[in-house]
């Protein structure tokens, strides 16, 4: 059971950036022992890998679009991750004790995910990039901050991660509006820098 708080609260912080997630927690495992981290996430591989995604998520979450456009490539990535995280550390043997924790970490990812990108889809409404970065660093601290702290006391990071889930979800409410504008620009960027690779193409 102790591996239950764990599995949320990395699928929370996958939902936010989930090569960060993985880094962090491998780069734990491995040069500060933590036992709960698995070990598949502590390859060197893995982690060079993780490393370079990591700092071209970090960049894109900051350009207004190119951050909704990277989202919604994240939408099928986030809960994967968050799902085989929490696989890995239930030893990912197909028994009910992996499917339990997987759907933790992937439900709790994709929740965690859709918020953030209905709010950075609100955000990428207003005029001024200044927002859209702050929005962007918070969430690179926040990533770091639980992610880190949840493999050495679990059980309260959960808690506080509950507590920003449901606050996430409460904003989005309130700022339905403004992500519906949000996704409308979107597209309407979205089709510009089509027909302009498409001009170029020819």
């Amino acid at each position: 059971m102790e591996m239950l708080p764990l599995a949320f609260t990395s699928g929370w912080a996958s939902g936010i950036n989930a090569y960060a997630t993985v880094l962090i927690l491998g780069l734990l495992g491995r040069f500060a022992h933590i036992a709960q981290v698995p070990e598949g996430l502590q390859r060197v591989d893995v982690l060079i890998v993780m490393a370079v995604l990591t700092v071209i998520e970090l960049v894109a979450d900051k350009i207004p679009y190119v951050d909704s456009a990277w989202d919604t490539i994240s939408t099928v990535i986030r809960p994967i991750a968050g799902a085989t995280i929490g696989a890995l550390m239930a030893g990912a043997n197909g028994d009910v004790w992996t499917v339990a924790l997987a759907s933790v970490g992937g439900i709790t990812a994709l929740v965690s995910h859709l918020t953030k990108a209905g709010l950075r889809l609100a955000i990428n409404t207003s005029p001024e990039p200044a927002s859209n970065i702050a929005a962007s660093l918070a969430g690179d601290v926040a990533v770091t901050g639980v992610a880190t702290a949840s493999v050495l006391a679990p059980i309260p990071v959960a808690i506080v991660v509950a507590i920003l889930l449901v606050i996430g979800i409460v904003i989005l409410i309130f700022a339905f509006r403004r992500v519906r504008r949000g996704w409308r620009s979107f597209r309407r960027w979205w089709e510009r820098r089509r027909a302009t690779t498409g001009s170029a193409a020819h």
